[in-house]
């Protein structure tokens, strides 16, 4: 059995370094220039967990069961399957996002309620999804190459640990590092569109910020559905679709800012 090239390892090390470190740079950024409070951060890691972890993912149970034959329907139609995936994907998170508005605005005022709970959201993601998997491909790694307790031979006796340490062994190592990329994008995003649903909460007669964020998130979702059904194989493709979203809805959120928050009464001389 090979090792896992040392470059494979490194960029393990750095996708950890970044699922990790970057919500945690992001918050206390938004804590000194915005007043973000762990709170509505708290709220951010709950609405992950309720809406997407557990809410979302027990419809997919429902409406993506395999068949008899092991088969699931929806994927046998791209244009569904990506309908789907998409909205349950925006309606579940944006949900999460203004239904814990609702309660945060009596406490917590300012857009950096909105910024921490983006914060929160996108990094309970970067964590949970990525990051995680990524320690324990780092540690397995880390394992494999100096056989650490015999791994090697105990593992390669078990079919499907056998099949998971060559693909740590044979993936490209950019790929590992694209995961962690990928997170800095994808975190961009969860908080630009807490930003906007936070306004829509907040702001009378801006209610129409929630279905658009939901819409918004929907798209965004498409690349990354099309290549769950193969439609789309270029994963660079998908990621670099990933930052163009992120950086027009950053847009979007200071636009915003700049636009509706309430700024200081000037001083009268």
């Amino acid at each position: 059995m090979g090792k896992v090239p040392a470059l494979s390892i490194v960029c393990l090390g750095v996708s950890v370094l970044i699922d990790f470190g970057f919500p945690m740079i992001l918050f206390i950024f938004f804590r000194k220039k915005f007043g973000a409070k762990v709170v509505p951060m708290a709220f951010g890691v709950a609405g992950f967990i309720v809406f997407a972890l557990i809410l979302e993912s027990l419809l997919h149970t429902i409406v993506l069961r395999r068949d008899e034959n092991g088969v699931i329907a929806l994927l046998g139609s791209p244009f569904l399957y990506t309908l789907y995936g998409t909205m349950a994907a925006g309606v579940f998170e944006e949900t999460a996002r203004f239904l814990s508005f609702l309660f945060l605005k009596k406490k917590y005022a300012g857009v950096g309620t909105g910024l921490a709970y983006g914060v929160g959201h996108g990094g309970a993601e970067a964590i949970l999804v990525a990051g995680l998997p990524m320690i324990s491909n780092l540690a397995l790694s880390v394992m494999i190459n100096f056989n650490i307790g015999g791994i090697t031979e105990m593992l390669g006796d078990l079919p499907q640990a056998a099949d998971g340490i060559s693909q740590l062994i044979s993936t490209p190592s950019y790929l590992f590092l694209i995961s962690g990329v990928e997170r800095v994008g994808a975190i961009a995003i969860q908080i630009s569109l807490s930003v906007l649903v936070w306004y829509a909460v907040c702001l009378e007669g801006k209610r129409w910020l929630y279905p658009a964020a939901v819409l918004l998130h929907a798209l965004v979702d498409v690349p990354a559905a099309l290549m769950q059904t193969g439609v789309l194989t270029s994963i660079v493709l998908v990621e670099g679709f990933v930052y163009a979203a992120a950086a027009v809805l950053i847009v979007l959120a200071a636009a915003a800012y700049k636009k509706w928050e309430p700024r200081p009464a000037p001083i009268q001389s």
